[in-house]
C-alpha cells in the first residue's frame, strides 16, 4: 500500500542482513537517490555496488527515486539489506513482478548471521582449548 505525504506518494519497506538493517522510500517520480542524507555514489562509491542497486528495478516500465536509511553492520551487509527492502518495495509497486524478483533471488531472505562467541573458548566462537597430549 503506498503511502501518503503531504507531497508525495512512496512505497516503504525494510531490509534487514546479518546487523544491518535499511529502510527505504520508494517514490513514484524520478529524483535524486540517497542512502543517509548522500547519493548513492557518495555513499558505496564503487561501481560494482551500484549494478547490484540496479538490479530490483530491471523489471520497471517507468523511472523511480528512492531514500534510504541504513544502520548497523558494514559495506556489504548494508548493501545486502538494501537490496532487499528494494526489491520489497518494487514488488508493493506491481505484484505481478513478484515472480520476476523471486527467480532473480531478490526476494530471498539471507538469515545468516555471526556466531556469538562463548565462554571458555578464548575469545572465539569455534575454538576450544588445547587437549592435553597425556
Amino acid at each position: 500500500m503506498p503511502k501518503k505525504t503531504a507531497q508525495n506518494n512512496y512505497f516503504y519497506a525494510v531490509g534487514r542482513r546479518k546487523s544491518s538493517v535499511a529502510t527505504v522510500k520508494l517514490f513514484l517520480s524520478e529524483g535524486a537517490n540517497t542512502v543517509n542524507g548522500r547519493p548513492v555514489d557518495k555513499y558505496f562509491g564503487q561501481s560494482t555496488l551500484q549494478l547490484d542497486l540496479a538490479r530490483p528495478f530491471s523489471g520497471l516500465k517507468s523511472k523511480h527515486s528512492f531514500t534510504a536509511r541504513l544502520s548497523g553492520g558494514g559495506i556489504n551487509g548494508q548493501k545486502e539489506a538494501l537490496i532487499l527492502a528494494l526489491s520489497r518495495a518494487v514488488q508493493k509497486t506491481d505484484p505481478a513482478l513478484t515472480s520476476v524478483l523471486r527467480g532473480a533471488g531478490l526476494l530471498t531472505v539471507d538469515s545468516r548471521v555471526r556466531q556469538k562467541r562463548m565462554v571458555g573458548t578464548g575469545g572465539k566462537a569455534r575454538r576450544q582449548k588445547q587437549s592435553p597430549k597425556r
